[in-house]
């Protein structure tokens, strides 16, 4: 029997990484990438074929990515925001979210591009309605999701042998956007918001899509409530 594709999903404890890993789990041998172990090692238990792979991503080394050498699929799903006016936002707001946001995005998919491009695979950023259109007091996180398209877009263009796959959510229910509207001081209407299922199963379909077609961005909005 073939050895199943491997998948590395950032952001993988909780929200829209962990749901991804649920999603991938009948498929993939999958490596969960986070910093929160514990949460990392009850998912793996819950999915078979899957193991914790505790890291901080803003400091990631050649020793992290040691002994995988080839990767099927590697999903960027892990971020920061924080709010505020131009104004507010001190120099420190705006290197963290780069920091996380692009920084760690790019060194990571440069350390594992040998083993992606071993097995002709296929990166997939979750970007934002955000990395679409910047909104008032969006200002830091909607540059670094700018960049990250950018990213995404030079990073095709370069890798001819991957697939690389940007996708577009508006609001999920996550406890990053219970964080985001305790900034904005307002209600948290869950009802309002995408599901973390409904963004896993975009990016199933990207990654599950026939080998002639290149999925390079998707874009899933809430059927109701607001669409960033």
């Amino acid at each position: 029997m073939p050895a199943r594709p491997i998948a590395l999903i950032t952001g993988a404890s909780r929200g829209v990484g962990a749901a991804v890993a649920r999603a991938l789990a009948p498929t993939h041998d999958l490596l969960l990438g986070g910093r929160d172990r514990e949460a990392l090692e009850r998912l793996a238990a819950e999915l078979p074929g899957s193991r914790p792979w505790p890291v901080e991503l803003t400091e990631v080394t050649e020793a992290d990515v040691a002994g995988i050498d080839r990767l099927d699929v590697l999903v960027h799903s892990a971020g920061v925001v924080t709010l505020g006016r131009i104004e507010e936002t001190p120099a420190e707001v705006w290197r963290r979210t780069f920091d996380v946001n692009v920084v760690a995005v790019a060194e990571l998919t440069r350390l594992l591009l040998p083993a992606l491009r071993a097995a002709g695979g296929q990166v997939v950023l979750i970007n934002s309605g955000s990395g679409q259109r910047a909104n008032p007091t969006w200002a830091s996180y909607a540059a670094s999701k700018f960049a990250l398209r950018a990213f995404a877009d030079a990073l095709r263009l370069e890798e001819r042998g991957l697939r690389v796959t940007t996708i577009y959510p508006g609001r999920v229910d996550t406890d990053m956007q219970r964080g985001v509207r305790a900034q904005e001081q307002g209600p948290y209407e869950p009802e309002k918001y995408l599901k973390p299922e409904s963004v896993a199963r975009a990016v199933l379909a990207a990654v599950t899509a026939s080998p002639d077609a290149h999925v390079t961005e998707i874009t899933v909005r809430p059927s109701a409530g607001p669409p960033n």
